[in-house]
């Protein structure tokens, strides 16, 4: 009985659970052709929700800032900011987070493009983020919340489960030569 050929252009088959490392660890094969997979759509489309979720949280951080602003006191000798202080403070971390964002914006792109680096890049992001989350939990007790971790954790998860398809990964090296 023969293995069944795959067909041109189409995503990898699954494989079982019980296949051997030296099965895992062989290379995908040459196919510029290959029809972009679910998998490597849902990880573009989760990064942009990531994305939109930051967008959420610097839009809440303005909206809230003079909260914020009045509890921080690690300028001017422990007292309370000036209001320049402050709003300079603000512009600087909206500045910084929405640099992250775009960043991540075109990382997403790059991704549907089918290039592998930056596949490779946020799935590393993404695992940081959950070691980061889950250091917090650990050694500070830190709740895992709807409002705070939950959605930028399950968001990560969900991306690194995408994008560390098999599907995805041949996809992405789809015009390497071997």
């Amino acid at each position: 009985m023969t293995a069944p050929q795959p067909v041109p252009g189409a995503a990898p088959e699954k494989r079982p659970a019980f296949e051997p490392a030296e099965q895992l660890l062989k290379p995908t094969g040459y196919d510029p052709g290959m029809r972009r997979p679910t998998a490597t759509i849902a990880g573009f489309v989760l990064v942009l929700f990531r994305v939109i979720a930051g967008i959420l949280v610097l839009v809440a951080l303005i909206a809230g800032w003079d909260g914020i602003a009045d509890q921080l006191d690690i300028w001017d000798g422990g007292g309370a900011l000036t209001p320049e202080i402050q709003q300079l403070t603000l512009w600087i971390v909206v500045g910084f987070g929405a640099a992250v964002l775009a960043v991540d914006a075109l990382l997403a792109y790059l991704i549907y493009r089918g290039l592998n680096w930056p596949r490779v890049l946020v799935m590393l992001i993404s695992a940081l983020s959950i070691s980061t989350a889950f250091t917090a939990w650990w050694a500070q007790g830190q709740e895992v919340t709807i409002q705070g971790t939950f959605v930028s954790l399950s968001l990560d998860i969900l991306i690194l489960l995408a994008l560390s398809s098999r599907s995805a990964a041949a996809y992405a090296r789809r015009n390497e030569r071997r």
